[in-house]
């Protein structure tokens, strides 16, 4: 018994860790990026269901994995932002095996509405109204542009009358850059000259030692020997 006690707690180390879990119990988040500018996040499982293009080099996270499409959440419940839950093309994400630290683009945009010229009283203060709208992404009907947005709890589209900049994340390229295997650095073979000229030295070289050995080697004849008389 004294014996077997060792040998069960070095197999119990040998055993794989659990995944890793959060304090809720749950899974480590797993991420993917929009490694190019046309990634497109889906209401369902159908092209016809676009919704919007994700910010280039931002990321969803995945709830589940699937073969054509992974279903999938950008953004978070921290306001003024609100998640949204969808589809993503899988062939179309790049699935990373860390958490981003910069995993969302939480951008807010102002749009100038005007009401019009006034109704002939007062000096018209009120006549233009200023909204702000947390931004998702890009979206199309056609050549015309509109943002998709969220404010005071609705989805909708605005036009898009200013452009958005950000900066783009870079740290699934480096991750990439990391998992790949170092250049093996090819063996110098001699020229084929350099080779001829050293196989000729050494046939040489065996030649003079042969030479030697034989001669070397080779016994003297012996004396003749003086005939005796009976």
């Amino acid at each position: 018994m004294k014996r077997l006690l060792p040998c069960l707690a070095i197999l119990f180390l040998l055993l794989p860790s659990p995944p890793a879990r959060t304090a809720h119990g749950e899974e480590e988040p797993r991420y993917a990026v929009a490694a190019t500018a046309d990634v497109w996040f889906y209401a369902a499982e159908n092209e016809e269901s676009g919704l919007f293009l994700l910010p280039y080099t931002y990321y969803v996270r995945v709830i589940r994995e699937g073969v054509l499409y992974s279903a999938v959440q950008y953004l978070d419940d921290v306001a003024p932002y609100k998640s949204v839950r969808g589809f993503c093309k899988t062939e179309d994400l790049t699935f990373v095996d860390f958490i981003p630290e910069r995993p969302y683009l939480r951008r807010e945009i102002k749009l100038t509405y005007t009401l019009g010229s006034g109704n002939g009283m007062g000096g018209g203060a009120f006549d233009t109204v200023e909204r702000t709208f947390v931004y998702y992404g890009t979206s199309y009907a056609g050549t015309a542009r509109y943002y998709y947005v969220f404010a005071d709890g609705v989805f909708d589209y605005v036009p898009a009358t200013q452009e958005i900049f950000f900066d783009l994340n870079t740290d699934y390229l480096q991750s990439s850059a990391e998992e790949l295997p170092p250049e093996e650095t090819p063996e110098e073979t001699p020229a084929p000259d350099a080779l001829k000229i050293a196989i000729i030295c050494a046939a040489a070289a065996a030649a003079v030692l042969v030479a030697v050995f034989v001669l070397h080697g080779k016994k003297p004849a012996p004396l003749p020997q003086e005939v005796s008389e009976f």
